[in-house]
């Protein structure tokens, strides 16, 4: 039994049960036994792989992407290019290399970073340790002008609550204990305000999940770029709205168990769009976009194609393989969807321009 197990226990039988969200809180930023605090969580040697692990060419799209908005918004200088749970850096780096010759936009721009893992920090410089990135535990402490914003599978992971609809009524998914195991149960099923306008597209036993966390990123982000211009790129898994079950467990790469080993596994759950996108007014939100309709959109092809002409054997093999799990509806292609945040007299980023 992990020790933020035999924690969790102790405090359901001393409190009563805990809803999914103050599950995951616990089990991702513990301080001392949580998942985020005690490792590197990427790659072969960890429990998932993201999209600008798979290739260079995702982080070099996106940076284009970016940087087209800005000219295309005017070029504002000072600007402040943010990401949200970099991971090891990857995504920013491939984008910092493809937009280096973009004429003074990175003599515009001032590197942000909002990053809860000790771990993840450290490998962020050094990654981008040349860039000198400045560190935030939030983003209400992003700097007050224009906003150049990616969020990669950042939304995905933050807690979810889940409701389960009973009558007219909401009863929330709770974490019990029974002897040594957690055990999922329902608690006494009540009105909810919040979940009314839920009723006309749900049935008896639908699951409905919320993520309380979400809004006031999303008010956050929409305060600056609504104030000083800039633009969000959002890509995650999820849909335009929230439906079913999706509460789920990486580890090892393989699905588990998400009440087995807790602090062992990485805990996420699907993406409401509309919820970020109403979270985000007065901002414009574009349609959703799938990843792989995107990154095509975005030139991926003829990128991949280039790479190509460098490359023999297990290699080209490789990054064939890549190109294909990126932007194929079997693979990432059409699970993980984009959506773009922008003022709403500004033209629409690239890719979701069409």
């Amino acid at each position: 039994m992990t020790a933020l197990k035999a924690a969790i226990l102790r405090q359901i039988r001393a409190q009563g049960p805990m809803s999914v969200a103050e599950y995951m809180t616990q089990c991702l930023l513990h301080p001392r036994h949580g998942y985020y605090a005690t490792r590197d969580p990427l790659g072969a040697a960890g429990d998932f792989t993201t999209a600008p692990e798979i290739s260079q060419m995702f982080g070099e799209l996106i940076g284009l992407a970016l940087a087209q908005a800005w000219l295309d918004q005017g070029a504002p200088a000072p600007v402040t290019l943010a990401e949200l749970g970099p991971g090891r850096g990857t995504l920013m780096a491939d984008a910092l290399r493809a937009t280096a010759h973009v004429p003074g936009f990175q003599d515009a721009l001032s590197l942000h970073l909002v990053e809860a893992s000790a771990p993840l920090r450290a490998a962020q410089e050094a990654t981008l340790g040349d860039v000198a990135p400045v560190w935030h535990d939030s983003v209400t402490t992003l700097p007050d002008q224009p906003l150049l914003l990616i969020a990669n599978e950042f939304f995905d992971a933050l807690p979810v609550r889940q409701f389960q609809r009973v009558g007219d009524g909401w009863a929330e998914r709770m974490i019990g204990a029974e002897a040594e195991a957690l055990v999922m149960g329902l608690s006494p099923p009540a009105p909810l305000a919040d979940l009314a306008h839920r009723l006309g597209d749900t049935e008896e036993g639908h699951i409905v999940e919320t993520r309380p966390a979400a809004a006031p990123i999303m008010a956050a982000i929409a305060q600056r770029i609504a104030a000083h211009g800039g633009t969000a790129l959002i890509v995650d898994y999820g849909d335009w709205r929230s439906l079913g079950d999706t509460f789920q467990a990486l580890q090892a790469h393989e699905y588990a168990d998400p009440l087995a080993e807790p602090g062992a596994a990485d805990l996420t759950a699907h993406v409401d769009f509309e919820a970020l996108a109403l979270a985000a007014t007065p901002l414009r939100a574009t349609p959703l976009v799938p990843q792989g309709v995107l990154l095509e959109r975005l030139g991926v092809a003829t990128r991949a194609e280039a790479l190509a002409r460098g490359l023999e054997g297990d290699a080209r093999a490789r990054h064939l393989a890549a190109y294909r799990r990126l932007t194929h509806g079997d693979e990432m292609g059409h699970l993980f969807k984009a959506m773009a945040l922008s003022p709403p007299q500004a033209p629409a980023p690239p890719g979701f321009d069409v």
